[in-house]
C-alpha cells in the first residue's frame, strides 16, 4: 500500500463524521452500512475514506474500494489490517461475503470458497481446512442407514413442541441427527439450550436413534444465514438462506449420509417461514453436484388451539407464570425456568410468612 494512505480504525458508535464518509463510499458501490458492524478498518487520504471493511463477530462485511484506487494493491493490505483487528478481538476464523465477480480477488487474499448463490453472493473463509475439518469430524459419527434425518433447532428454550417434532421425525427415519444452533444471540445461552435438548432427548424412548450435535459456524449462523439473527428488522435475506442450505446439502449432509431434513411449520416468524420455503428449492430441486435432500414440514403441536412455541414460553417466563409454563415444556426445561424465576424474585418473596 502506498504511504499516502492512512490506516484508521473507526468505531461506529463514536465517530459519526467518519461513518458518514464510510456510508458515502459504500453507497458509491451500491452497498449499505450493516448495523451489526462493530469496527471498521479504513484507508483514508486527508480525511477522505477511499477503502473500508467492517467486522461483526467473525464476519467481514461492507468492503468497498474507491475507483480512484483501481490498479493499486489495496485489497490485500486492507484484509491484512482487518486480520490484525480481528486478532485483537480474539478472532482468528473469519468469513467474508462478496459478489461472485469479486471472488478471485478475495481468494488472492487467502480466503477460500464455501458457497455461492449464482449472480448474488459468495461466502468465503480464511482457512482451507475449516469446512473440510468440520465435515471430517461429522463423518466419524455417521451411521449407515437408508433413511437418515436431520433437524436444526435453536431451542430457545426446548419445549414440548420441539419434543413432539423430534418424536414425529424419528418415527419416520432410522437415525436422526439434531443440530443445536450455536450462536450466542438467544435469551438462553448455548450451553443451556444444548443441555436442555440433550436432557429432553434422554427422556424419549427413541433416544438411542437420536444424536445431538453442537452447532457450528457452518449451520444457521451469522456467517451462513445473517438475516435469521435480524428478525426484529423484518429483513428476509433469500441469498442468506441459499448459502446456508447449499453448505448443508453439499457438505454436511454427505458427511453424515443425511437423506431427509425436517422442520416444524412456522405460524409466527416470517424469517423462519421463508427459510422453510427455501429449503425445497436449495435442498430438493436446485441442480447441483450433490444428492438432493428431501424436505418434510411437520405440523406443530398445539395447546388450547395455539401452537406451542419458544417465544410463548419466553413470554410466560417474563411474567413468571410457572403454572402455565408447566404445560409447555418438559421437566428438565421447567426445572431451569423455575430456577431463573426464583433467582429473579426479591428475597422477601422467597421467605415464608410468619405463622401466628
Amino acid at each position: 500500500m502506498d504511504d499516502d494512505l492512512d490506516i484508521i480504525c473507526v468505531d461506529p458508535g463514536e465517530d459519526p463524521a467518519a461513518m458518514e464518509r464510510i456510508r458515502a463510499l459504500l453507497a458509491s458501490q451500491d452497498l449499505e452500512i450493516d448495523s451489526g458492524v462493530e469496527e471498521f478498518v479504513t484507508f483514508q487520504h486527508y480525511g477522505r475514506v477511499l477503502a473500508c471493511a467492517g467486522l461483526e463477530g467473525q464476519v467481514v462485511k461492507c468492503v468497498a474500494v474507491d475507483p480512484s484506487l483501481q490498479g493499486r494493491e489495496v485489497l490485500l493490505p486492507l484484509m491484512t489490517e482487518m486480520t490484525y483487528v480481528a486478532l485483537d478481538r480474539g478472532v482468528t476464523h473469519l468469513f467474508i461475503y462478496t459478489k461472485p465477480a469479486y471472488r478471485p480477488h478475495f481468494e488472492a487474499c487467502g480466503f477460500h470458497h464455501l458457497a455461492t448463490v449464482p449472480g448474488v453472493v459468495t461466502l468465503l473463509e480464511n482457512t482451507p481446512r475449516g469446512l473440510p475439518a468440520y465435515c471430517e469430524q461429522l463423518a466419524h459419527l455417521r451411521r449407515y442407514r437408508d433413511k437418515v434425518g436431520a433437524v436444526v433447532l435453536n431451542a430457545n428454550p426446548f419445549t414440548l413442541g420441539h419434543r413432539h417434532l423430534l418424536s414425529q421425525v424419528v418415527a419416520d427415519c432410522e437415525v436422526l441427527h439434531v443440530f443445536v444452533v450455536a450462536e450466542r444471540s438467544s435469551a438462553f445461552t448455548f450451553d443451556e439450550r444444548y443441555r436442555l435438548v440433550v436432557a429432553g432427548v434422554e427422556e424419549m424412548p427413541e433416544r438411542d436413534r437420536i444424536m445431538v450435535h453442537r452447532g457450528s459456524a457452518y449451520l444457521v449462523s451469522r456467517a451462513t444465514f445473517p438475516s435469521y439473527f435480524l428478525k426484529d428488522s423484518g429483513v428476509v435475506d433469500r441469498a442468506g438462506t441459499g448459502l446456508d442450505l447449499l453448505i448443508f446439502r453439499q457438505h454436511v449432509a454427505p458427511a453424515l449420509g443425511i437423506t431427509d431434513r425436517y422442520v416444524g411449520t412456522e405460524p409466527f416468524c416470517p424469517v423462519t417461514r421463508a427459510y422453510n420455503a427455501d429449503m425445497h428449492r436449495w435442498l430438493e430441486t436446485e441442480p447441483l453436484d450433490a444428492a438432493p435432500v428431501r424436505v418434510h414440514e411437520i405440523p406443530r403441536v398445539e395447546r388450547d388451539g395455539v401452537a406451542i412455541s419458544a417465544s410463548e414460553v419466553r413470554r410466560r417466563l417474563a411474567n413468571k407464570d410457572l403454572v402455565a409454563l408447566a404445560g409447555l415444556v418438559p421437566a428438565p426445561t421447567l426445572a431451569l425456568l423455575t430456577t431463573k424465576v426464583q433467582a429473579d424474585r426479591p428475597r422477601a418473596e422467597l421467605v415464608p410468612a410468619a405463622v401466628g
